[in-house]
C-alpha cells in the first residue's frame, strides 16, 4: 500500500515510551496498554487509543508455546503484547472454545485416544475436504480430556516440551483470566477475538455471533470502547455481530483472488481484490472499525518472494476511517520475505526486525505476531527512528 500515511507521532512517542522504559530484553512483566482502564478490565479500552504500530499476541505467544492454550495468552501478555488473539470455535454442546481450528487433530493429543477413534472422519469445511477430528463432534466434558500440544513441531521443536502441559479453554475461561488479569495490573486486558467458519457452523446449527455476544455482555465487553476486538474472514459475520454489541469489529482479508466463503454461499461474486478497492472498503466501513488483510496485501511480493512497492491499501483504508491489523510475521526464515531470510535453515530466525520495519514504514496501524517481544523491539525501533 503506497501513498502512505504516517501513524500520529504522539502515539508512536507514547509506544516508544512504554516499550523503551521496560525491563530485562526490553520487555516489562505486565502488559502495556494505552489508555486508562479500570481495574476489572472493563470499559476504558477503545481500540483508538492503542498504540501505533499495536502489536497483537498471534494466538498468544504462539512461537513459544503451543497456540490458544492460557500458557500462550499469558506469556503473550507478559512480554508486553498489546492485544492478546482467541480463535472460535463451537462444541457440540454449543460452548465456544478457543481453537484456530476446528479440526482439533493437529494441535491435541486426540489420536492418542482410543476411545475417541471413531470420532475420526471427513468433512467438507468451507469447500476443503479435511480428514481428522473435529470440534463439534465433541462435548465439553470430552474436549477437557484432551491436551493441547504444538501444532507445527518440525519449526518450532522447542515448542514441544510444552505438549500436554494444557488443556483447551473455553472463551469463558479466557475472559475470566482477561478480568482477574486486568484486576491484578490496573488496566485492561485486551483481547482480539475471531469467529471461525462462522457460515458453515450456522449450518450445523451452532452459530456463533449469538453465544459470543452473550459471553461479551456478560463480562461488560460489548461496548464501542470495551477493551476487545472482533474479527473474521466473513463479512456476515461482522455484520450480524454489529447488530447484537458494540464491540469494534475488523473484517480479515487473505489473497485477491479468494472469495470469503460467506460470498461463496450467497452467490456474491466479489473477491478480495473488490473488497480492497475505495468502494469495497467503504462498504466495510459502513460496518466495521478496521481490516485484516494478509501482509502480501500491504507489500505484494515478486516470483523470487522479495518484497516489491506497497499498494495503496493503507492509504486508500485510513481515508475512510479503517485501521489496518495485517497478519503475520513470524521469526522464523520459512515464513518471511526472501529478502530478509538469513542462512539456509528455514527454521533459524531471519532479519525479522527488518521486515518489520519495512511494513511499519508502510503505515500500518498494528501487526499479529507469533513473536510478541520481538514485535515490540521493533516496534520500539522504528518509534526511534
Amino acid at each position: 500500500m503506497t501513498d502512505l500515511v504516517q501513524p500520529a507521532p504522539g502515539r508512536r512517542s507514547l509506544l516508544g515510551a512504554a516499550v523503551l522504559g521496560t525491563a530485562a530484553f526490553g520487555l516489562s512483566g505486565t502488559a502495556y496498554a494505552a489508555g486508562q482502564g479500570t481495574p476489572n478490565g472493563r470499559g476504558d479500552g477503545s481500540f483508538r487509543d492503542l498504540p501505533v504500530p499495536t502489536v497483537i499476541g498471534h494466538r498468544g505467544a504462539s512461537g513459544y508455546r503451543p497456540e490458544h492454550t492460557l500458557g500462550s495468552y499469558q506469556l503473550a501478555l507478559d512480554m508486553g503484547a498489546h492485544i492478546v488473539e482467541q480463535d472460535l470455535v463451537p462444541t457440540k454442546d454449543g460452548h465456544l472454545v478457543c481453537r484456530h481450528e476446528n479440526d482439533i487433530t493437529g494441535t491435541t493429543d486426540v489420536a492418542e485416544h482410543p476411545e475417541f477413534a471413531g470420532r475420526r472422519t471427513t468433512k467438507q469445511v468451507d469447500g476443503v475436504s479435511l480428514t481428522g477430528w473435529f470440534s463439534e463432534d465433541f462435548t465439553l466434558a470430552e474436549l477437557k480430556t484432551l491436551r493441547a500440544k504444538e501444532r507445527i513441531p518440525g519449526t518450532r521443536q522447542k515448542n514441544t516440551l510444552y505438549d500436554g502441559r494444557w488443556e483447551i479453554p473455553t472463551f469463558e475461561e479466557v475472559l475470566r483470566w482477561a478480568d482477574k488479569e486486568g484486576r491484578r495490573r490496573g488496566e485492561p486486558v485486551r483481547l482480539y477475538v475471531e469467529t471461525k467458519h462462522p457460515s458453515y457452523f450456522r449450518g450445523l446449527g451452532l452459530g456463533l455471533e449469538e453465544p459470543l455476544a452473550k459471553l461479551l455482555r456478560r463480562h461488560g465487553r460489548h461496548r464501542a470502547d470495551s477493551p476487545a476486538i472482533l474479527q473474521s474472514f466473513e463479512p456476515s459475520s461482522m455484520r450480524r455481530l454489529s447488530k447484537l454489541v458494540a464491540t469494534p469489529r475488523v473484517v480479515l482479508l487473505s489473497g485477491p483472488k479468494e472469495r470469503p466463503w460467506d460470498f461463496v454461499e450467497a452467490g456474491d461474486p466479489r473477491t478480495v481484490a473488490d473488497l480492497v478497492t475505495p468502494a469495497g472498503l467503504r462498504w466495510i466501513a459502513s460496518f466495521a472499525q478496521g481490516i485484516g488483510p494478509a501482509l502480501d496485501l500491504v507489500i505484494p511480493r515478486d516470483g523470487a518472494g522479495r518484497l516489491t512497492t506497497p499498494t495503496t491499501l493503507v492509504a486508500d483504508a485510513h481515508a475512510r476511517g479503517l485501521v489496518l491489523h495485517p497478519y503475520t510475521m513470524r521469526n522464523e526464515n520459512t515464513f518471511l520475505p526472501a529478502d530478509f531470510r538469513r542462512g539456509t535453515d528455514p527454521n533459524a530466525y531471519g532479519d525479522v526486525f527488518g521486515a518489520l520495519r519495512a511494513y511499519f514504514e508502510a503505515g500500518i496501524d498494528g501487526i499479529f505476531s507469533d513473536h510478541p517481544d520481538t514485535a515490540l523491539l521493533a516496534a520500539a525501533d522504528f518509534a526511534r527512528g
